[in-house]
C-alpha cells in the first residue's frame, strides 16, 4: 500500500472564461518510507496538490489516499483529525502560534486531539533538531531557521505516515535553507515517515531520492537522483520546461 496516492485529481480556479485548470487528471504515488520531491514553476499546481493531500483544500474530482484512507472524502472536522494523526505538514511561513512556547507548539496537534503528550518524544525531537534547551522559548525569540525546525518537529511529533513539506526553505537565508535541507535528509534516515517535498530550488531538492516534474496539471517526468546533485536536477528541470 502506498503512503500517498493520487488518482485522477482535478482542481481549477476562477469562473467561466477565466477558469484555469491547475491539476488535470493528476496521478501520483509515494511509497512508504520514500523521500521524493515535486517540482515545477510557480502556478504549476504543486502546492495545490499538497494542500489537497493534507485535507486543507477540496478537489474538483479524483481522490487522494493516505495509508489507504481517502482524504478527499472527509469533511472538515474529520480531515483535521486525520491530519493530526497521519499527516505532518511543514509550511513555508512556519505557522507557529506566537503565544505558545516551543514545546507547546510541537505538542499542539496531540493536545488538540485530546491525547496525552509524550515527553520522551518531545525530548528526542528537541535533541535531533538542535532545539535542546529552547523548549520554553517563544517563536519571536528564535531565528527563522530555528522556527522552521520547530515546525518540522511539530510535523514529526505524532509519527505520521506522511510528511508534506511545502517550500519549507522559501523564507530562509541560504545558510539556514541548507541546514533545513540537511536536516530533512537526516530525518528521513531516522524516521519511518514518507516525505514529499515541494520546492523550486534544486539545492533543496537534492536532499530527496526521486524527483517529479509537474507540467500542464500532470507529472511530465520522474527521475531517481542517487547522486543528490543539484546540477543534475537543474539539467532535468530545463529539459522539461525548455
Amino acid at each position: 500500500m502506498d503512503a500517498l496516492k493520487a488518482t485522477g485529481l482535478c482542481r481549477s480556479y476562477g469562473k467561466g472564461d477565466l477558469r484555469t485548470k491547475v491539476l488535470d487528471g493528476f496521478n501520483f504515488s509515494l511509497p512508504p518510507g520514500a523521500f521524493e520531491v515535486l517540482m515545477g514553476p510557480s502556478g504549476s499546481g504543486k502546492s495545490t496538490f499538497l494542500h489537497i493531500a493534507a485535507g486543507l483544500l477540496a478537489a474538483d474530482a479524483g481522490a487522494v489516499e493516505v495509508g489507504g484512507a481517502d482524504v478527499t472524502a472527509l469533511g472538515d472536522g474529520a480531515a483535521a483529525r486525520f491530519r493530526r494523526r497521519h499527516v505532518g505538514v511543514v509550511f513555508q511561513a512556519f505557522n507557529l502560534v506566537d503565544t505558545l512556547d516551543v514545546a507547546a507548539n510541537i505538542e499542539l496537534p496531540v493536545r488538540l486531539d485530546r491525547r496525552i503528550p509524550d515527553a520522551a518524544r518531545l525530548d528526542e525531537l528537541l535533541g535531533k533538531l538542535g532545539l535542546a534547551g529552547k523548549e520554553r522559548r517563544m517563536p519571536q525569540e528564535l531565528s527563522g531557521g530555528e522556527r522552521q525546525r520547530v515546525a518540522i518537529a511539530r510535523a514529526l511529533y505524532a509519527r505520521p505516515d506522511v510528511i508534506l513539506a511545502d517550500e519549507p526553505t522559501g523564507n530562509l537565508d541560504v545558510a539556514s535553507a541548507k541546514s533545513v535541507r540537511d536536516m530533512l535528509r537526516s530525518i528521513h534516515e531516522g524516521e519511518k515517515s514518507a516525505i514529499l517535498l515541494v520546492t523550486h530550488d534544486p539545492v533543496v531538492a537534492a536532499a530527496a531520492n526521486r524527483v517529479h516534474f509537474l507540467k500542464d496539471g500532470r507529472i511530465a517526468a520522474s527521475h531517481d537522483i542517487p547522486s543528490h546533485d543539484p546540477a543534475e536536477i537543474s539539467r532535468l528541470y530545463l529539459e522539461v520546461y525548455k
